[in-house]
């Protein structure tokens, strides 16, 4: 399985954008690395670059973009509203997918080496690549910032982990480590005041702030000042003025979006600069955000407006966009935004992209996929999004406020039965792709038939899965389709009707396809087991599409 990490250097210039592109031409330069994301902040002047590849390419990658910046950026002149100590100020990486941590940190420990010895730039290692945990914290590191970094790298506890322990004015130093994914994330404010922003972040980070007694530090028994910590776990913050917008903002890094998420940040900041007298007007993201973080922002403002939260993906992406104001300053493109949605491989869902049009035209064309696998997929979800919507409008119905939450709950499930069917349409017709493929492969001696042999039997095998999978969810669906007939909006009892004759369908076309692609595997205990399931659900499908079907008729009553 192929490793994944993500680079997320940030380079002290934001403003000229010719030297900012040099650098994002040296990472895009390296095969194997996919640039996702380039932010650059005027007042910051800082540029946050996000990119993804296995490990040796984002390694090589991260090592000729440090070089550039150390070429192009000149840190003795530099000015901007975030904290830095060097050209390259620092460049984390992150595990993605199939690796550790720790071997993510063992790629960090390259990465310094590397940049240390053959750049002789100062480097110091943080968080998970920093085995002293005195000096793991990025912040502390980075205190005294580049103006104090000439006296700090003299001093014994402040040699560098990796390069010269000499300042270097031109370079500064850098900071190379491996973390988790940290979301960067400014809320905006109606003060110009830095004074009055920082009070607010002091309120909510974790560190808080240092206790005082009639305007004197309050230090313990062993004369280290005392802090009162702040009300948000896993949250770094500062405040800060924003020229470029006229505003302060507040500046925070989320560390672990378990411990606290996007819109608890967002409403404790709400909250904290009300009892000030400031209103919040917004937020941005810096980089990229994971698809769930948004979701889960949906689903919360949603809940306390007492909505339903079964709703589509693009629908609680917006709810959050417009909840968190993140299109206030900037416009936000969940496209270009989104971690998930950047990674995508477009042709893993090239049908269900399609318009109405396109994809009736592709299956009338004379190629056989997509085909009726496909088609059952997709009627089945359409039989959940018709379950899904009579839910939705029971949980909104005027005088059923006391009942939404029972509509909710069985929206969010019809919306994941529509979504695994979704993607259960385009897994059909690359399980029929793959079937075709393993024939194509070539047979011309006894290695290159056996080969082909085994490929056209793992291919057949998929063949056979993809489409029970299309049994079993549209089946467990028609439990949405039943409930939306029994109890559902009386004015929406047709669209539940119509619901149960799509997903039975489904099932039935789906298992059509499991027989047809059954006859050719030859594990023949493994075909009887999967056919028995199918006739199962089958017959289970008829059964309950007829009872709801009565219980509609009734209710149309004509």
């Amino acid at each position: 399985m192929q490793q994944l990490i993500e680079c997320v250097p940030n380079f002290s210039e934001g403003n000229d954008l010719n030297i900012i592109q040099q650098i994002t031409n040296e990472i895009e330069s390296v095969e194997g690395v996919r640039l996702l994301n380039v932010d650059p902040g005027k007042a910051t002047n800082r540029t946050v670059v996000t990119f993804v590849g296995e490990p040796l390419p984002v390694i090589e990658a991260a090592y000729r973009a440090i070089k550039k910046a150390g070429e192009l950026i000149d840190m003795s002149k530099h000015k901007g509203e975030h904290p830095r100590m060097g050209a390259t100020d620092v460049c984390p990486l992150i595990p993605i997918a199939n690796i550790t941590m720790e071997e993510t940190a063992v790629f960090a420990h390259e990465l310094a080496k590397l940049v240390g010895e053959e750049l002789q730039v100062p480097v110091y290692l943080y968080e998970a690549a920093q085995p002293n945990k005195e000096r793991s914290n990025l912040s502390v590191i980075r205190a005294g910032e580049y103006e104090g970094f000439f006296k700090k790298i003299k001093e014994p506890q402040w040699k560098p982990d990796f390069g010269p322990a000499e300042f270097d004015a031109k370079r500064g130093g850098t900071v190379i480590g491996a973390r988790d994914f940290l979301v960067a994330y400014n809320v905006n404010l109606n003060t110009t005041s830095t004074r009055r922003a920082n009070a607010i972040a002091f309120d909510v980070r974790e560190a808080g702030r240092v206790k005082r007694e009639n305007g004197k530090v309050v230090n313990d028994e062993n004369g280290k000042p005392v802090s009162v910590p702040g009300s948000l776990k896993a949250v770094k913050a500062i405040g800060w003025f924003i020229e470029e917008y006229g505003i302060a903002q507040i500046s925070i890094n989320l560390t672990n979006l378990n411990i606290t998420p996007i819109h608890i940040a967002f409403d404790e900041v709400c909250k904290k600069a009300d009892e000030r007298g400031i209103r919040v007007t917004g937020s941005e993201l810096v980089g990229l955000v994971p698809l769930k973080a948004l979701l889960d922002a949906g689903r919360y403002f949603l809940l306390k407006q007492q909505r339903s939260i079964g709703v589509s993906e693009k629908e609680l992406i917006k709810i959050a966009v417009k909840s968190l104001g993140l299109d206030e300053l900037t416009p936000f493109n969940p496209q270009e935004r989104i971690i998930e949605y950047m990674l995508a491989d477009k042709a893993d869902s090239k049908l269900v992209g399609m318009t109405l049009t396109g994809f009736a035209d592709e299956t009338a064309s004379e190629s056989p996929a997509p085909g009726g696998g496909s088609i059952a997929a997709y009627i089945g979800s359409l039989g959940a999004a018709l379950a899904t919507m009579v839910a939705n409008l029971s949980s909104h119905k005027k005088g059923w406020d006391e009942r939404w939450k029972e509509f909710s709950d069985l929206a969010e499930k019809g919306e994941q039965y529509k979504n695994e069917l979704l993607k259960l349409v385009d897994a059909d017709t690359r399980a029929f792709n793959g079937i075709m493929d393993a024939f194509g492969l070539p047979k011309g001696n006894d290695a290159e038939k056996a080969v082909r042999k085994q490929a056209i039997q793992d291919a057949t095998k998929q063949a056979i899965e993809i489409p029970f999978k299309v049994m079993q969810a549209a089946y467990a669906s028609m439990e949405v389709v039943k409930a939306m007939a029994e109890t559902g909006n009386p004015n929406s009892v047709s669209d539940a009707g119509v619901g149960a004759l799509c997903v039975r369908s489904a099932v039935m076309g789906a298992f059509m396809n499991v027989r047809i692609n059954a006859k050719d595997y030859e594990d023949k205990n493994y075909v009887s087991n999967i056919i028995a399931q199918g006739k199962e659900i089958e017959n289970k499908a008829i059964a309950l599409e007829a009872e709801i079907l009565k219980t509609v008729n009734e209710k149309i009553g004509l």
